[in-house]
């Protein structure tokens, strides 16, 4: 029997993948199953796409990827952008003027990823050490991040990732009149996209491309990122690792991310 729901959005930070970033046996084979099942399995992530490709080896049946917070759709099969809206360069040099106010370390998130050469080698400083194994081996590694903000027309996304909570606070208090879209994630970390856009926004993107309504998607997600993609699914599910608001506002709540929780929902509801 077919399943009710055609397709499944999966967070991947906190929710597809486990704390060291790997994926959990039984998830690459439930999901496996769903693909079996006619069931498309997407990525609905706040990583750049370059972030994400490592994993198309184990998860060959993922063909589509929500990038960059919504700002980016991809095809990774054909490899190529259907879609993107960015933030205007003037934007993203003032956010690097206050990340480096506060001693935060920007990241810029497209196809591509980049950082400062610098920050890259101190990532345990800016609590995303473990990231720093990825962002050494694949993003590009720059002098400065407000030259190279001041060098480009646009920038799908921009984090900015700090020592501490207050940090954020205090350079959000100066950023949020940009006209941008914020959204926190952890303690330390805030997002920047273009105005109006969210995994939300990607996602509908997505589905009307290819005709798949939003009431037939199973969202998964754990953080505030996830928030405007699990109002808008069918059928929202929170990681038993998720933040209380995520959680509250879900119609599941499945296994952490280190005990296949994105496997058992798929299992559950897409037979």
């Amino acid at each position: 029997m077919l399943s009710k729901f055609r397709m499944v959005a999966v967070d991947m930070d906190g929710t597809l993948l486990r704390s060291d970033k790997t994926l959990h046996p039984d998830t690459i084979r439930d999901i496996a199953a769903a693909s079996e099942k006619g069931v498309e399995v997407v990525y609905c992530s706040g990583r750049a796409v370059c972030e994400v490709k490592p994993y198309l080896e184990e998860l060959p049946t993922v063909r589509y990827g929500i990038c960059c917070s919504g700002s980016v759709v991809y095809d990774f099969k054909e490899d190529k952008t259907m879609f993107s809206r960015e933030i205007a360069s003037k934007y993203a040099v003032s956010i690097c003027e206050v990340a480096k106010k506060f001693d935060g370390m920007a990241h810029f998130l497209a196809v591509g990823s980049t950082v400062n050469k610098d920050q890259v080698t101190r990532m345990a400083d800016y609590n995303m050490g473990v990231y720093q194994p990825l962002f050494l081996r694949i993003a590009k590694h720059v002098e400065d991040m407000g030259e190279e903000a001041a060098g480009r027309i646009s920038i799908p996304k921009v984090n900015i990732y700090f020592r501490s909570n207050a940090d954020r606070g205090a350079a959000y208090e100066e950023l949020k009149d940009l006209p941008l879209m914020f959204a926190t994630v952890g303690d330390t970390v805030l997002e920047m996209t273009a105005p109006g856009i969210s995994k939300a926004f990607g996602l509908e993107v997505l589905t009307n491309r290819l005709g798949i309504s939003l009431k037939e998607v199973i969202g998964i997600g754990d953080s505030d990122n996830d928030r405007e993609m699990l109002k808008v699914v069918g059928y929202p599910v929170a990681m038993g690792n998720a933040e209380p608001e995520i959680l509250a506002m879900s119609k599941m709540v499945t296994a952490d991310n280190d005990h296949n929780g994105v496997g058992e929902a798929i299992g559950k509801l897409c037979d």
